[in-house]
C-alpha cells in the first residue's frame, strides 16, 4: 500500500550503534528538522551520560567516588530513580554499578579468553547499587573505583526522547530504531502500523533472519540478547549480560524482546528478563507486557509467540 506522505529516512551512528529514524510527514521540511533535532538530543544524551567520556556527568561521578557527592540535575536524579527500581524489580541482578565488571571481561579479545575468577572477585565489592548515596540534587558512591553505568536504559531513555521531540513538533507518523530499540509516534501514514522484525539469536542459511514480526503503532519493542557481545569457549557462549550479583553472564536465554508502551520499559524488562532467567515470565506477567523469548534450546516462549 502506497504511502500518502512523504516519507524521510535518516540513518546515523552514536552510542556505539547504527540508528535509523523514519517519519512520514506532509512536510519534507518540517519533517528533517525534526528528524535533526532528535538526533542533536540523543548525542547530547551520550555526551552527558557516556561512561567512555571524561567530560561526562557519570565521568564526574567515577572520579570523585570516595569522596565529596557530585552535583546532579533532574534528568540524572530521574535515571538514578529508574536505575534503583530496576536494581528493586530485579532482585539485585540488574545493578547501575556493575560497569566495572568490564575491566575483567573483554569481548573483543582474540583469541577470546576467560577472566580470572580472582579478578572478579576483586571487582565485586564495587558492585553495590544500594551502596549509592542519593539525594533529589546529589549522588555520592562511597568506595574508590566504583562507577555508574546507565547500560540497559539510557539508549531506551534516548529513544523515547527523541520520539517525544519528533511528537512536539507535530508529526504523527514516525519511527525511532536506536540500534534495535524501537518508539513508534503513531503507525503509518497509510493507516497501518510499522511492521517490525525480531531477529533470529543463531542466524543460519536454514534459519529465517526475522523469528517473528511484531506491529507497532503508540509503542516501543526493545530486545535483549546474548548474541551482540559474546563470544564462544568449549562450546559455551558468554554473552555482555552480567549477572551483578555474581560477575558472570546468564545462559539461560537466548534473547527475550517486550512490547511496552515506552522504550525504556521495553529495554529494562527484557534485561531483566534475560537476569532473572528461569524467573522471567512470571516477572514479565508482573509487569503486564507483551513479549517473546528464545530459550536455551530455541524455543520460542511468551504471549508474542507466533
Amino acid at each position: 500500500m502506497g504511502c500518502a506522505m512523504p516519507r524521510v529516512r535518516v540513518s546515523f551512528r552514536a552510542m556505539a550503534a547504527e540508528h535509523e529514524i523514519v517519519v512520514d510527514h506532509d512536510d519534507e521540511r518540517g519533517a528533517r528538522e525534526a528528524i535533526d533535532a532528535a538526533i542533536a538530543d540523543v548525542r547530547r544524551i551520550e555526551a552527558k551520560f557516556s561512561r567512555y567520556r571524561d567530560d561526562s556527568v557519570t565521568g564526574a561521578i567515577a572520579r570523585a567516588a570516595g569522596g565529596a557527592p557530585v552535583a546532579i540535575d533532574d534528568e540524572t536524579a530521574a535515571l538514578l530513580a529508574y536505575a534503583a527500581t530496576c536494581h528493586a524489580l530485579s532482585e539485585g541482578a540488574f545493578d547501575a554499578t556493575s560497569g566495572v565488571l568490564r575491566r575483567a571481561w573483554d569481548f573483543r579479545a582474540q583469541p577470546p579468553r576467560l577472566p580470572d575468577r580472582s579478578a572478579i572477585a576483586a571487582l565485586l565489592p564495587l558492585v553495590d547499587w544500594t551502596a549509592v548515596e542519593r539525594t533529589p540534587t546529589t549522588v555520592r558512591l562511597p568506595r574508590p573505583g566504583m562507577q555508574l553505568d546507565f547500560g540497559g536504559i539510557g539508549k531506551e531513555y534516548a529513544a523515547d526522547r527523541a520520539a517525544g521531540l519528533i511528537a512536539a513538533r507535530g508529526v504523527r507518523h514516525a519511527l525511532v530504531n536506536l540500534g534495535g530499540d524501537m518508539r513508534a509516534i503513531g503507525g503509518q501514514a497509510d493507516g497501518t502500523p510499522w511492521r517490525i522484525g525480531i531477529r533470529h539469536p543463531r542466524p543460519g542459511p536454514d534459519r529465517p533472519a526475522a523469528i517473528a514480526w511484531v506491529e507497532l503503532a503508540d509503542a516501543a519493542l526493545a530486545t535483549s540478547g546474548d548474541y551482540e557481545r559474546c563470544f564462544e569457549i568449549d562450546g559455551v557462549r558468554y554473552s555482555h549480560i552480567l549477572d551483578a550479583r555474581t560477575g558472570w553472564p546468564v545462559r539461560h536465554w537466548q534473547s527475550v524482546s517486550v512490547l511496552a508502551p515506552l522504550a525504556v520499559v521495553a529495554g529494562s524488562c527484557a534485561t531483566i528478563a534475560m537476569l532473572l532467567c528461569e524467573r522471567a515470565p512470571a516477572f514479565l506477567a508482573g509487569q503486564a507486557v507483551a513479549w517473546l523469548g528464545v530459550d536455551g534450546a530455541g524455543v520460542l516462549r511468551g504471549t508474542l509467540a507466533p
